[in-house]
């Protein structure tokens, strides 16, 4: 479908967060990264994320999912429709559920609708196949983390941490060739990152965010929280694994006592220590630990990993990367991948039984 050779692939990421839409251009052969490009945000307004927040949990055909859908295509044509020179589309959509193993999962939008407003071959639906091969459906983007290793030069494992509304972890040897060569990667979702100081922050004092974790900052962990918390049989499970952005609802229950202050540091200081647990897991240690998505701005978070971690803890600007970017660039990147029929998760990365290409092409 696509020309041999590089390829500038457009992406579009909407996180559990709901901050708003990142989109990104990757000039790609679907290997290497070759180029980045422009890049767009369009942040939600307060009555478009309440809008979305209420199908999170919906299912395709529950009441109010059609709704939620259209806000969510209407978001991303807005944002898309602001670039040139795209060849493809990867539209990752908006997670309302996933439940591997269970119902699957559920990412609302359609690529088809974005395919006829842009004009452009659409990529969507990444998660399904890797589910329906007995796979998590998610962290999607360490085959694009490792592309991002190659690219900023890495010879030694490394681990990049993305801190949306879940944290999830990847592991990198970038001695290797493939991200799906066995050994390459490993990936799995830590536990709750930002969802749980979001809800607090909007139920409590009607804000968006903990800005820069200036609240957590006044405040004092509850370490007998935190070690409750730790204690989830979640963290026992051997990776890879996943969760949905609610699995860990009853941790807001266990700070409604605790003052605002105390509540959000206790909320980052969970989110830190599942990160520090995650990491026992690394097949081999790491020097470094580059730090993308919202939570990095997150000063006090970033202080807590810097504690509890074991090597450098740094953003991806660090190295040259765009942290409010990597996401919607890794959706780019895969997209072209599913193009040219490369796979997009392994064993490694998802727990799916072989390397698989997962998502649905859509023409105009």
């Amino acid at each position: 479908m696509l020309k041999a050779g590089s390829v500038w692939a457009l992406g579009a990421m909407s996180g559990t967060s709901l901050d708003g839409v990142d989109a990104a251009m990757v000039l790609t052969d679907g290997q290497r990264i070759l180029e980045f490009g422009h890049t767009a945000y369009r942040a939600y307004t307060p009555e478009q994320r309440a809008r979305i927040r209420a199908g999170f949990g919906l299912w395709h055909g529950d009441p109010g999912v059609e709704a939620v859908a259209e806000e969510v295509e209407a978001a991303h044509a807005a944002v898309l429709g602001l670039f040139d020179g795209a060849e493809i589309v990867g539209f990752h959509g908006q997670t309302l559920a996933h439940d591997p193993g269970g119902r699957g999962t559920h990412q609302a939008g359609s690529g088809q609708v974005l395919a006829q407003v842009l004009g452009l071959p659409v990529v969507w639906d990444f998660r399904t196949a890797d589910v329906e091969m007995g796979g998590q459906g998610a962290p999607l983007a360490p085959f694009f983390h490792f592309a991002c290793a190659k690219y900023i030069g890495a010879e030694a494992p490394l681990a990049f941490l993305n801190l949306g509304g879940v944290g999830n972890l990847t592991w990198v040897d970038p001695r290797h060739h493939a991200a799906d060569e066995p050994g390459a990667c490993l990936a799995f979702d830590t536990g709750p990152a930002n969802a749980p100081i979001n809800d607090l922050v909007a139920a409590r004092l009607g804000l968006d965010r903990d800005e820069g974790g200036a609240l957590a900052g006044a405040g004092t962990p509850d370490d007998a929280v935190v070690t409750r918390f730790l204690g989830h049989p979640y963290f026992y499970k051997m990776p890879p694994k996943s969760l949905d952005r609610d699995d860990f609802a009853s941790l807001l229950g266990a700070v409604a006592g605790l003052s605002d202050a105390d509540a959000a540091a206790t909320l980052t200081a969970a989110a830190a220590a599942a990160v520090a647990k995650g990491a026992e897991h690394f097949p081999a240690p790491v020097q470094r630990l580059l730090v993308t998505g919202g939570g990095r701005h997150n000063k006090v978070m970033m202080a807590m990993l810097a504690d509890l971690m074991q090597c450098e803890v740094a953003p991806v600007e660090a190295v040259g990367l765009d942290g409010d970017m990597l996401e919607a660039q890794a959706f780019a990147y895969l997209a072209v991948r599913v193009a040219m029929g490369l796979p997009t998760s392994c064993p490694g990365t998802t727990g799916v039984r072989a390397a698989v290409g997962g998502g649905q092409i859509s023409k105009p």
